[in-house]
């Protein structure tokens, strides 16, 4: 488990399965209440890191992506059943029906470009990444003077998210220079869907060596 602290929120990780997926446990300081991103496999495990947070259930389970290896155990722990999600699935409005498809979960919430999803102590921003999916989600928390970017399979150490054809490389392009780069800093620091942790000031200047090679 890596965990990193700041001022109003702990974010602690766990990587699982043979893709070595990420799952993120973020716990605020102030009120103990815990949001959880991607719940990709072993569940066992996923409520180790939950116990190892505030010990309470989420308020929240957020997906970055539909692709089937991050939602592996999305149902088991949103605690679907006939009624219903224990705890609330949020999805990219594009990739939801996919989300539930796939893991066989409801999906309660459908995120746009620019939302500001509220939880109890601290706030995440919605910023849609076209191209690795076409309702692929980035989460961005502003702690203080750090930025978290939880960026699911659009942005890696190295470039961008795998994509399947000349446009969706395009549009993932021009979403992560246009919505990312250009807005957040250098500091910022990059949690993606497998791997290890980078940061924008790492990566930006290697963007124009990803357009020319096109991956």
């Amino acid at each position: 488990m890596q965990t990193i602290t700041l001022g109003d929120v702990t974010v602690r990780w766990i990587s699982v399965s043979d893709m070595e997926n990420n799952v993120y446990l973020l716990t605020s300081a102030a009120t103990g209440a815990q949001v959880l991103i991607d719940a990709a496999a072993d569940a066992p495990a996923i409520r180790e890191l939950i116990a190892a947070g505030s010990g309470t259930a989420p308020v929240a389970i957020l997906t970055t992506h539909r692709h089937w290896d991050h939602v592996r155990a999305l149902a088991e722990i949103a605690g679907n059943g006939a009624e219903g999600n224990t705890i609330p699935v949020y999805a990219g409005a594009d990739d939801a029906q996919a989300v539930a498809e796939e893991s066989g979960a409801q999906v309660d919430r459908q995120i746009n470009h620019l939302e500001d999803l509220v939880f109890p102590g601290f706030t995440l921003h919605a910023v849609k990444l076209r191209g690795h999916t076409p309702g692929s989600i980035a989460y961005v928390l502003a702690d203080g003077a750090q930025t978290i970017i939880f960026s699911g399979d659009s942005l890696f150490p190295g470039g961008p998210g795998k994509t399947w054809n000349e446009a969706d490389f395009d549009s993932l392009m021009a979403d992560l220079q246009e919505r990312i780069f250009a807005v957040y800093p250098d500091d910022a620091l990059v949690l993606p869907g497998h791997g290890d942790t980078t940061t924008l000031g790492a990566e930006r200047p290697h963007v124009p060596e990803w357009l020319a090679r096109r991956w």
